[in-house]
């Protein structure tokens, strides 16, 4: 039966989506017609009654009934905006991306506005200015021998219009304003500035750099294609030169007066791309990622959304970010975990920038040196262009890599005696030097020498982690710390020992080693104050001889041309991951981080060490190429059947007791099988299991995962149980969330 058929009240009705766990939207009246200015439309805010609270709703359509009577129905309490915030594409693109994450579409358009709109604040800050008032005769004889009010009357009127800023800077005070004001000799307005569109581009007749073969082709065959939609995956090495395509073809559209949106995957990367876009660029170029306060934030969106922004770089919120006159989207490092939000609204930036593309009618660019085996898999369907660059640029050269078995070897601080010595020589000849491992702290275990007894944190099935500054434990998981304790707790003894290697406790060891180098560690515990990341980065740039520590943050798309050495400590944890994905992201950390080295006219070398050096992993990542990498992955995914051959979704339940995490996903399950069963739809069903780190922030974690070979079966599952869950009363402390496409099974 039709909405329509079931209709109860007939009448103009708003269906706003308000930010509540709740799958669906509400049914409001608008205010009467003499209260409304202007009549409310898709896409504004408007604020609501919603149970007890006050809460701000988009209007997601205006209807003419509601399958509620009128006396249930409530009118809204205001309407916020006289425009959509969001412009077509992208208001679209929020509804199919509720859907297809099945998340509330409430909480799908909070995610997507910034901090200060949704709390209900105007879109638009509006000023006063103050004109003077048509002179009259009688009006002119009330100021008298008043002659500092005099002066500022005729300041006004010579202006035309005046601000507070240019009265301050004039000299004159408020008083002297309300003065004027009192006898009705000047007047006061309310005006809302809205910038204009940044003014096109010149297109370059010449440039700095010459393009190579490869590259002339990426940018020949994307400008070719620029009138529509269209998505390219451009596979470069590292130092191949990828940025200088993205700017060419950002130069194309800005010169055509359109926008473009530049995604990264850390907030460590935006300062060094926006200085680079900059220096090219005469264009206004915006930020948008979670380092900037509310204020910067909406300051941004706001050049962005009404076109005076020609560039707009961000992390993965920045997808959501309105565009006047969009242009081109580019996904930088597309295949970084970063672009997937592991909580809240699950979405992945790199699917959602595919799809708006889709929908703007624009051209995307996905580029990485090391692609996932997503998107080589789409650009083998002929879903993607696939573009390549294989040669570095200039006189870069490939770094040489190696294997370094230290199975039967006496470690010194976490290094070998080989590593020592390429390291010494290398500073020698006064290069730099990149030591890479993924753990930061000072040591991952804390033990006591006499009973065995291993410091683990109570919330979570892990162990705490030691730092040194400050001297204190942590959990990376649920982020609980205490003071490092000094005697155990178990057998009251002092002998407590550290087991393993952090950032902290390899840095304490390079400078005793190597005393008269400075060693300059980046991981986010020395990253945390801001521009403490531009600082070093600086220092680093200087070109003097230094060692770089880091974790992962060093191998993102940092360019650093005197590092020859890249010296990665512990390459073994991604071979025998929980994760299936676990071998695909450690062949493309080892690759992006080798990747740092002989970025200039000196040649790099990378070395690994290993405890499992013969392992095929291995010595494919370092005797051949990430092509020849990705295709071994690809072929056992196929015979898995694992993405991208197959679509997962990830159900997840957290509870304080184990049993009620169980029993809930238990029910759930069992719809699951009623359902495919009913509908012959073949999806497979792995759990409910207590997830690979069962107990998290002291909460006991279950999942469920299903799998199926057509994404549409999910989504008719997945719909139907929303639709279930809808009317099903959760347990109180059972938290529980939908996944699609999960990036994270541990």
């Amino acid at each position: 039966m039709s909405v329509e058929a079931k209709a109860k009240y007939h009448g103009k009705v708003l269906q706003v989506a308000v930010p509540s766990p709740l799958r669906r939207v509400f049914d409001y009246l608008p205010l009467p017609q003499q209260q409304a200015s202007p009549e409310p439309q898709a896409g504004i805010r408007v604020k609501v009654s919603f149970g007890r609270q006050q809460l701000i709703g988009i209007v997601v359509a205006v209807a003419n009934s509601s399958i509620l009577e009128k006396k249930k129905l409530k009118p809204i309490l205001a309407s916020l905006d006289t425009e959509p915030l969001l412009n077509a594409a992208v208001f679209k693109l929020l509804l199919w991306a509720a859907n297809y994450y099945q998340h509330p579409l409430g909480e799908v358009f909070a995610a997507a506005l910034p901090a200060k709109l949704r709390n209900g604040n105007p879109l638009r800050e509006s000023s006063k200015v103050w004109t003077a008032s048509e002179p009259s005769t009688s009006q002119t004889s009330l100021l008298g021998r008043a002659v500092k009010q005099k002066a500022l009357l005729s300041f006004i009127r010579s202006a035309g219009e005046v601000t507070e800023s240019k009265l301050r800077q004039a000299g004159f005070s408020k008083m002297l304003l309300v003065q004027l004001l009192q006898k009705n000799l000047i007047e006061e307005h309310s005006r809302t500035e809205v910038a204009a569109s940044f003014e096109a581009l010149e297109p370059e007749s010449s440039f700095d750099l010459e393009l190579n073969e490869e590259q002339l082709v990426a940018v020949t065959t994307i400008s070719k294609a620029l009138q529509g939609y269209k998505c390219f995956l451009l596979n470069g090495i590292t130092g191949s030169g990828k940025t200088e395509v993205y700017m060419r073809i950002m130069q194309e559209q800005l010169s055509k007066g359109l926008q473009c949106l530049v995604l990264v995957p850390e907030i460590g990367l935006t300062p060094q791309t926006i200085a680079r876009f900059k220096q090219r660029f005469s264009c206004l170029v915006v930020s948008l990622h979670s380092g900037l306060n509310e204020t910067e934030r909406m300051t941004a969106w706001l050049q962005a959304r009404d076109g005076s922004a020609g560039i707009v770089i961000g992390t993965r919120s920045a997808i959501f970010t309105p565009l006047a006159n969009p242009g081109l989207i580019v996904i930088d490092e597309e295949h970084d975990a970063s672009f997937k939000q592991q909580d809240g609204f699950r979405y992945s930036a790199r699917d959602l920038a595919v799809s708006r593309a889709r929908q703007e009618g624009i051209s995307i660019v996905l580029g990485s040196a090391t692609p996932s085996l997503e998107s080589l898999h789409n650009a083998q369907c002929n879903k993607f262009v696939h573009l390549h660059l294989s040669q570095r640029t200039g006189s870069d050269q490939p770094s040489a890599m190696e294997v370094i078995d230290v199975s039967n070897e006496a470690m010194t601080g976490g290094f070998s005696e080989q590593l020592l010595y390429r390291i010494r020589k290398h500073l020698q000849q006064r290069n730099q030097v990149l030591v890479f491992i993924n753990r930061r702290g000072f040591a991952p275990i804390l033990n006591c020498q006499t009973c065995g007894w291993i410091c683990e944190c109570e919330n979570c099935n892990t162990q705490f982690t030691v730092h040194a500054n400050p001297p204190s434990i942590r959990c990376h998981h649920c982020g609980a710390t205490a003071r490092l304790p000094q005697s155990c707790p178990s057998c009251k003894s002092n002998d407590l020992n550290t087991l393993g290697i952090g950032t902290q406790r390899i840095e304490t060891f390079l400078q005793k080693q190597f005393n008269h180098t400075p060693v300059i560690r980046i991981d986010r515990d020395s990253t945390r104050r801001k521009y403490s990341l531009e600082k070093m980065l600086e220092e680093i740039n200087k070109g003097d001889p230094c060692i770089l520590l880091g974790t992962q943050m060093l191998a993102k798309g940092h360019h650093f041309p005197n590092i020859t050495l890249v010296a990665i400590l512990d390459a073994d944890s991604g071979l025998f991951s929980a994760d299936f994905r676990g071998q695909e992201h450690m062949g493309q950390i080892i690759v992006q981080v080798a990747g740092r080295a002989g970025r200039a006219d000196r040649p790099g070398e990378v070395l690994i060490q290993s405890r499992h050096a013969t392992h095929e992993t291995l010595q494919t990542l370092a005797n051949k190429t990430y092509a020849e990498f990705s295709k071994s992955q690809l072929k056992e995914r196929m015979s898995a059947q694992l993405p991208p051959f197959s679509h997962l979704c990830l159900l997840r339940a957290e509870a304080s007791e184990r049993l009620l995490a169980l029993q809930f996903l238990d029910e759930l399950a069992q719809f699951c099988q009623r359902f495919s069963a009913h509908n012959s739809l073949p999806i497979e069903q792995l759990g409910p299991l207590p997830a690979p780190m069962e107990k998290r922030a002291g909460k006991y974690r279950v999942q469920l995962l299903l799998k199926t070979n057509k994404r549409g079966n999910l989504q008719a599952l997945l719909s139907s149980l929303c639709a279930e869950l809808e009317g099903m009363k959760l347990p109180r402390s059972v938290r529980f969330s939908i996944d699609v496409d999960p990036q994270d099974l541990v």
